[in-house]
Parts: C-alpha cells; sequence; structure tokens
C-alpha cells in the first residue's frame, strides 16, 4: 500500500545516467527576472519574480503538502522574514520519480507577485529580499538555491505594464527530452494500480461473505429470467452495477477529502500512524474477534428495493451485495485506496475499477455459462481460512506504514531487525495455522487439514526462514523497499553494507592522511532517491565494499543539509556565474562541488589525493555495480 505494497505498485523507473568524465558540465536550467511595479493601494509596490526554465525542468509550488519532499519555493524580506500571501497560479499536480510522490510545481515559465508596503521597507531608495527554489526533471535535482536580490525604487514600472501571472502553456517538453515519456510511465503505473486492484477483488472474492453469493445471484437470473439471454442480461447489467458503485465509492472518497489528503495520507506520519491503527484493527476483524458492517437498515432498505424489477432492482441488488459483504471486502478496500494514494482522481478510480471488475467477472461469466458452477468448490470453512490468512497478511504490511511514521519523525521505535523480526513472527503464526495447530474463533473444530493448506503451510514457513537473516543484516531481496533501510538499524553492519563514518570534507582529509588512501567524496543529498539506491544496490556488492571499507576514506557530503554554520564563517562566492551565499553546510558542500568539479547533480562521486585534486574520472547514478566498479578500479589505479 505507497508505501505498503510499493513492490508490486512502483509507478516508475527513473532514467539513469551514466559514468561521466572530469568535463562534466554544471546545470543551469533556470534563469530568473525580478522587477518593481506600481502597487494597487498609496504607498505599496508589488514585487514579480519571474523564472523561465529549460525544457522538461520544473521548480516546486510554495504550498507542499509534506516537508519530506523537495524543498517548496519561499520569498524573504531583508530580514530573512517570509513574504506572506505572495501570489502564484495553480500548479500541476503529479507524480514526481525523484521523491516517490505526487507534488505541486510549474514548469517552462512561472511569475509569483508579491505586494510589499512601503512602510516596512528599511531603505528609504532600495528593495532587498531573497528567494529559496529547486529545479529537477525526471532523473535529477539540483541542490536548493538562494537568490538575493536589490530593487531601485526608482526603476518601479506602471501598473498597466503587470505582465500576465498565468501565461498559457507553451508545451516546450519535447519528443526526446528527459521527460518525454511521463505520459508513457504514468499510464504505466495506472495500470500497475489497477492491476493491484484486480488482485484484491479476487482475494475478495474468496471470503465467506462474497464467495456464497455466487451460485445464488446466478441462480437468481437463470430462474427469474424468461430467457437464456435475459438472463445472462440482467446478469451482465448486476456486473456493471458493481463495477459503478465500487469505482463511485473510491471517487467519493477521494473527492470529499480531496486528491491532495491522499498524498498526506502517503507521506505524513501521524496519517501513517492512523492507518496503521486502521489496517489491524481490519485484519484483526478478518480474524474473526469481532465484524466491521454497515448498519443492517440498510441492507434491508435495498434488499427490499431491489423487489422493484427491472434495471432499478438490478442496481439496489448490486448495492445489497455491496453493503452485505462489507465485513470482507472493506478492510481490502481501504487497503486498495491506500495503495492507490497518489494525489489524483485516476489512481483511485484505476485501483477501485481493477477491484470491482475482478467482483463483478464471476457473476457474468456463470450466468452465460451456468454449467461451470458445478467446477466451483462447495461453501465452507476453507473461506475462512482465507478470510484468516488475508488478515494476518494485512496486519503485517500495517507495519510498513508505522515504519514510514518511524522513519519520518525518526523515533527509533521500529528499526530494521525488529520489522524484520515482526514479520517472521506473522509469517510462523500463518505456518502454525495453516498447519492446523491453532484455531481462530470461526475456524470448524476438527476439520481436516488438506493438501493445499500443508503447502501454503510450507511456503510460510520457509519464508519466515528466509527472512532470519536479515536480523543479522543478511540480504533479503524478496522484501526489499518493506522494512527499514540498512542503515536504520540496532547495530552496524559491518558486513556488506558500507556506511560513510565521515560527513565532513577536512575531518575525512584528515583520516585520509594519516591512513594514507585516498578519499572518495560521495556528494548526496537527503531527499535524493538515486543517492539511496546506489547506496541500497551498488555499495554492498561485495566487491565494491571491500573497496569502500578498506581501500578509501569515504565521505557523504549532504548538499540540501539546512544546518546553520556559525555566523563569522557565513560568505559570499561566485562560480560559473552564479553567487552561493554559504551559510548552511549544504550550501558549502554544493560551493565545493560546484567550484571544484564543475557539477552540480546528485549523487556524484571522485576520488582526490591529499592535496584535493580529481584522480581520474567521475561517477553519477548507474545502478550497475560493475560500472562503479570499473570507475573504482581506474581511479585507484591513477591513485
Amino acid at each position: 500500500m505507497t508505501r505498503i505494497l510499493t513492490a508490486f505498485i512502483s509507478v516508475f523507473i527513473l532514467a539513469t545516467t551514466s559514468i561521466s568524465d572530469a568535463s562534466a558540465q554544471m546545470e543551469d536550467p533556470i534563469s530568473w527576472e525580478i522587477n518593481l511595479y506600481e502597487g494597487a493601494n498609496e504607498g505599496e509596490v508589488q514585487v514579480v519574480y519571474h523564472a523561465s526554465l529549460d525544457a522538461c525542468w520544473h521548480i516546486y509550488s510554495q504550498f507542499l503538502a509534506t516537508d519530506d519532499g523537495p524543498i517548496a519555493t519561499a520569498f524573504y524580506t531583508d530580514a530573512g522574514e517570509v513574504i506572506a500571501g505572495v501570489e502564484e497560479c495553480t500548479p500541476h499536480i503529479e507524480y514526481d520519480p525523484n521523491f516517490l510522490m505526487d507534488l505541486k510545481f510549474f514548469d517552462e515559465e512561472v511569475y509569483w507577485k508579491a505586494t510589499i508596503k512601503l512602510a516596512n521597507i528599511s531603505s528609504p531608495d532600495t528593495l532587498r529580499g531573497s528567494l529559496l527554489y529547486m529545479v529537477c526533471n525526471a532523473t535529477m535535482c539540483l541542490p536548493p538555491t538562494d537568490i538575493y536580490y536589490k530593487l531601485a525604487l526608482s526603476d518601479i514600472k506602471p501598473s498597466s505594464e503587470l505582465p500576465d501571472l498565468c501565461p498559457p502553456s507553451k508545451q516546450v517538453c519535447k519528443e526526446g527530452d528527459s521527460d518525454s515519456s511521463s505520459d508513457e510511465k504514468e499510464g504505466e503505473g495506472l495500470l500497475l494500480i489497477f492491476l493491484m486492484g484486480f488482485g484484491l477483488g479476487l482475494a475478495a472474492l474468496f471470503t465467506p461473505c462474497v464467495f456464497p453469493l455466487i451460485p445464488m445471484t446466478v441462480s437468481f437470473f437463470t430462474k427469474t429470467s424468461k430467457t437464456k439471454a435475459a438472463g445472462i442480461k440482467n446478469a451482465i447489467i448486476y456486473g456493471f452495477f458493481i463495477i459503478f458503485i465500487y469505482t463511485a465509492l473510491g471517487l467519493s472518497l477521494t473527492a470529499v477529502f480531496g486528491v491532495d489528503i491522499m498524498n498526506v495520507i502517503s507521506t505524513d506520519p501521524y496519517f501513517n500512524v492512523g492507518l496503521f491503527l486502521l489496517l489491524v484493527i481490519f485484519g484483526v476483524s478478518f480474524l474473526g474477534f469481532f465484524e466491521i458492517a454497515l448498519p443492517q437498515s440498510w441492507a434491508n432498505k435495498a434488499d427490499a428495493a431491489s423487489d422493484k424489477g427491472g434495471l432499478i432492482g438490478i442496481f439496489f441488488m448490486a448495492a445489497t451485495l455491496a453493503i452485505v459483504s462489507f465485513s470482507c471486502t472493506g478492510p481490502l478496500i481501504g487497503g486498495a485506496l491506500a495503495g492507490a494514494a497518489t494525489g489524483s482522481y485516476a489512481a483511485p478510480t484505476a485501483v477501485m475499477l481493477g477491484f470491482s471488475i475482478a467482483l463483478a467477472l464471476p457473476f457474468m461469466f456463470f450466468s452465460a455459462f451456468p454449467g461451470y458452477l458445478n467446477s466451483l468448490p462447495t461453501a465452507g470453512g476453507w473461506l475462512n481460512t482465507v478470510k484468516v490468512v488475508l488478515g494476518l497478511i494485512e496486519i503485517g504490511f500495517a507495519f510498513k506504514f508505522l515504519s514510514n511514521a518511524d522513519l519520518v519523525l525518526q523515533l527509533g521505535l521500529l528499526p530494521r531487525e525488529i520489522f524484520i523480526g515482526i514479520w517472521i513472527i506473522l509469517s510462523l503464526v500463518l505456518a502454525i495455522y495453516l498447519f492446523g495447530f491453532i484455531r481462530f474463533p470461526h475456524d470448524s473444530k476438527g476439520a481436516k487439514i488438506g493438501t493445499t493448506r500443508k503447502v501454503l503451510g510450507m511456503i510460510f514457513l520457509l519464508f519466515g526462514g528466509y527472512m532470519v537473516p536479515g536480523l543479522w543484516g543478511g540480504p533479503v531481496n524478496l522484501i526489499s523497499g518493506f522494512p527499514p533501510p540498512v542503515f536504520y538499524s540496532l547495530y552496524a553492519h559491518d558486513e556488506g553494507y558500507v556506511d560513510a563514518h565521515y560527513t565532513d570534507y577536512d575531518e575525512a582529509m584528515a583520516a585520509a592522511i594519516e591512513s594514507g588512501k585516498p578519499l572518495l567524496l560521495d556528494f548526496t543529498g537527503w531527499a535524493c532517491v538515486n543517492c539511496r539506491k546506489m547506496e541500497e544496490q551498488v555499495w554492498p556488492d561485495e566487491r565494491v565494499a571491500k573497496i569502500l571499507h578498506e581501500d578509501v576514506i569515504l565521505v557523504s557530503l549532504y548538499v540540501d543539509d539546512r544546518t546553520e554554520i556559525p555566523e563569522s564563517q557565513w560568505r559570499t562566492e561566485e562560480y560559473g556565474g552564479k553567487e552561493f551565499h554559504i551559510r548552511t553546510i549544504g550550501k558549502k558542500w554544493s560551493y565545493l562541488q560546484a567550484s571544484q568539479f564543475n557539477r552540480n547533480a546528485q549523487p556524484y562521486y571522485v576520488l582526490v589525493d591529499h592535496k584535493g585534486n580529481q584522480i581520474g574520472g567521475s561517477a553519477g547514478y548507474n545502478p550497475d555495480a560493475d560500472v562503479f566498479l570499473e570507475y573504482l578500479n581506474d581511479a585507484l589505479t591513477k591513485f
């Protein structure tokens, strides 16, 4: 679910960048123009910020739903106070592959307008201020950047010359540019979300609330229809009404709470805790300790309305199914909508469409071919077994939401080993249950344990055993993406996993000189997804890890670290026609990367000697461990 079913609904695959050479160029995809205009009222001026972006680059809105993604654009006075009420147009809301969430952004050309009272200006003839922004394309983000400006009040332009703050889109991202396949990727993502919903719909079919209704409903249509063709037609209409009701439910929930709330649900730690509790409650209800059901009066009214016949009657028959089966379908619907929490109407529509189609198809198929009903297994205790298995699996998935919240808040409550341990326990409970050693409230006493249950129990037993090495830092690639990252652990992992022991250049250089080893600079970012992929997919390769542990001193320099350095160290530098106002740790490393290596994208790797001189080439994001290994060996040979 975004993050519980990430392995199944991974929506986009980022394009990769290859090993680069020493002549790598600085990215500079944005230009700014800031002008003063007459204010609407006496004693006011209007500041218009105009950003022009290269094709397929975008800049973020001021109003982002979470602080766990990119830097929102912000505007400040010369005193460092945020300028309130800055106007902006309606931003795009789309999936951003750099941050794995839907975000508000602008592309091509964007204007902001701030109204400033002259009485608040400290200088009588000059308006000073600054702005903070971040730009990305489909494969990379540049570090957060500050722009400081000074405008002469004598240069105020008449208000009649104010530009259109919301110019029409020019569609400048052409085929072959870095974002040209975004529509195709979005379509692929919606297909995967649809398939997730379809799978959950199939699971709902094999529950005690739904499965027994299939022969009953098919029998009703075949017996009450005057002809076989009429029975098939009515069953098909019934199926379409099921699809309509469930899809409308997903759209209604999104419309009531808004598309932004889905993004908040997928990123906000407190919503994640709420979803964890909700899914645990749903899972426990599946185990039979209590039932979650809609009011019986709703079912009675819907059932009574179904007696009217015709299309209205068929519609209320479908509504009756939805209400009666809610105790089984509700938990799966909740999980499906959580999994589709991407901040748009398309995702919940796709997941509920898939869910309802899977639910409706058997009713339509067996109405058309009633002879095949005889091939269905009879209802019995095995349906409750399916329900219990689904409940325990849902409880396991719920812990991913709790893990999301814990990671964001950095509470240390659910480190990697505890998370894996919980999944091992749940797998063992599933195996023991399927072998018949424990029973839940609705299980039949003395029920025979069939071959299917034994095989499934053995699968869960093996799965639990497979995860055991993960308790000591071993690889568990089958569940990659579900547990917390390797570095979020109870103890340090010396084998396989590589942790940069230094995050300060001077300290790392001193260690390199003392050890006689070269220094490997890792220009990275807290919000850099590709950086995490390199650390989790490439660095653990035993050949790469051996070099990073034994042959180099590794330092990770976070260019988006907003921690302020002492004011006595503040300075302004210029490189490549751009000013770097160095007031934070991140800006310090960002300037180092730009000025020394003419590069400003991350991840970026370069080996230097004890004088800080570059050795060999450089490396960027490439998930192929052999490519990174080739770079390291080449640079070490030159050292």
